[in-house]
């Protein structure tokens, strides 16, 4: 089995894009399977900065195969021309795949370095795999290695120990440019009700924000803000709240947006300058809104650039964490690719060594002769195995696993089963976790707006 995986990030990728790979990000892993492509598991890591399939395939033969079956099923989720797609996405294959990952799930890959809520991206990644059953073996090794390496970067630097992340650069870019940075006297409107409306609520009452409303297009905001509490909107509501606000957060990523035109007729009345926070991928306001006298729009953009850089020894001593992981990664992989290689070897000889052994016995019966040639038998078949054993570990360590295994497939005709890897049972489909809606956002409390 090959590990690869598909990449479109806000480094190469402009965000426009990212949020239109991402329409249908739910279902690119189950139909996947149920084509039966080259692909034998698959997770999808999607968030406001990134999109990314990560695929287990049966051989580096099959790797092709496996892209074009993924680019394939992108398309046809997203609406968007296979060739766009194929485009927008790097593929990674070998170490590269745990490598790039694990710097993901550690921050080093984030807009704002060191974050530390893109870990919990990458496990719930995992675990909505999981639940339909598209996480392979070789995917859950390395969703969790990287939770793991998370961890290490968390606690052996300082990275990240800031505790900055995409909502809370947005904050301090907002204080910045209010003319009162007393958010204890600031009227707050939050869109959205999934986990990260939770981490943002979190953020405003530690800046002392104690009114905060809270709108909801799917009617959860009730249930929300009676956990976390704040003061819940309706349709008839909001635009009362919205006259009032000095500040406003979108992180619900709903299909219908807030235009310049709705921001004009509620705040008509309003002389007070407005901060709008717009941190959905598919965008709560149209961005015409800062064109409205007396409104400051900042997006996730605005976040990126501002964002701090982190210390230079912090971040060296964080790669150098995510790189020894992968490299220990990787070579467990080939191990355990090279270990069925030896078994089966192995269990061919020995079957062999078996049943001339049954002749011996048929012949001579239980003998001392019979005894003194099955002792003789089964020391030379051990002294035949130790150099092919060796020289598995060699080409392992070399990256030539394929050619050992072809090797025994044209010498003895041994042809390697494929481990089958236990799944849970498929969850039924329900909304895209990573979609447009924020019913989505609220599913499983995967990051509408997630801050990687």
């Amino acid at each position: 089995m090959v590990l690869l995986s598909l990449i479109a990030t806000h480094s190469d990728v402009d965000l426009e894009t990212v949020a239109r790979l991402s329409a249908g990000a739910s279902q690119v892993s189950s139909s996947l399977l149920e084509t039966g492509s080259a692909v034998t598991g698959s997770v999808v890591l999607a968030t406001c900065n990134r999109f990314e399939v990560y695929c287990e395939a049966k051989s580096e033969a099959d790797i092709e195969a496996a892209r074009s079956a993924v680019v394939a099923e992108i398309s046809r989720h997203s609406g968007l021309s296979k060739d766009l797609v194929s485009r927008s996405l790097d593929t990674n294959t070998g170490e590269s795949v745990a490598k790039h990952l694990f710097a993901v799930g550690a921050g080093l890959d984030s807009a704002v370095v060191g974050e530390r809520e893109i870990a919990g991206q990458v496990r719930r990644a995992l675990i909505e795999a999981q639940e339909k059953g598209t996480a392979s073996g070789g995917l859950t090794r390395l969703f969790q290695t990287a939770s793991r390496t998370a961890k290490d970067v968390g606690a052996l630097t300082a990275l990240g120990k800031r505790g900055l992340s995409i909502v809370s650069v947005a904050l301090e870019l907002a204080t910045d440019l209010s003319m009162d940075t007393d958010w204890s006297a600031k009227d707050v409107v939050v869109f959205g009700t999934g986990a990260y409306a939770g981490a943002t609520m979190a953020l405003l009452k530690e800046r002392g924000c104690t009114r905060i409303s809270v709108y909801s297009s799917s009617g959860r905001a009730e249930s929300f803000t009676a956990s976390r509490g704040g003061t819940p909107l309706t349709r008839e509501s909001l635009p009362d709240a919205l006259a009032a606000a000095d500040v406003v957060i979108g992180c619900s990523g709903s299909e219908s947006q807030v235009s310049a035109g709705d921001i004009r007729r509620v705040r008509k009345s309003s002389n007070k300058p407005l901060i709008i926070i717009d941190l959905a991928l598919t965008h709560d306001f149209d961005p015409d809104v800062r064109e409205v006298d007396g409104v400051e729009l900042i997006t996730l953009e605005s976040v990126r650039l501002a964002a701090p850089a982190e210390q230079v020894e912090s971040l060296k001593q964080a790669s150098s964490i995510v790189a020894d992981a992968a490299k220990a990664f990787s070579e467990l992989q080939l191990s355990r690719q090279m270990d069925s290689a030896i078994v089966a070897l192995r269990r061919h000889t020995l079957n062999v060594l078996d049943s001339e052994l049954e002749k011996v016995r048929a012949q001579h019966g239980c003998t001392g002769a019979a005894e003194e040639v099955e002792f003789a038998m089964r020391r030379m078949v051990k002294q035949l195995l130790h150099v092919p054993t060796v020289r598995a570990r060699e080409l392992a360590a070399s990256g030539q696993q394929d050619d050992y295994i072809k090797g025994l497939e044209a010498l003895f005709g041994i042809t390697l089963d494929q481990p089958v890897e236990r799944r849970r049972p498929s969850a039924p489909h329900g909304p895209a976790h990573h979609g447009s809606t924020e019913a989505d956002n609220s599913e499983d409390g995967a990051d509408t707006a997630a801050s990687a």
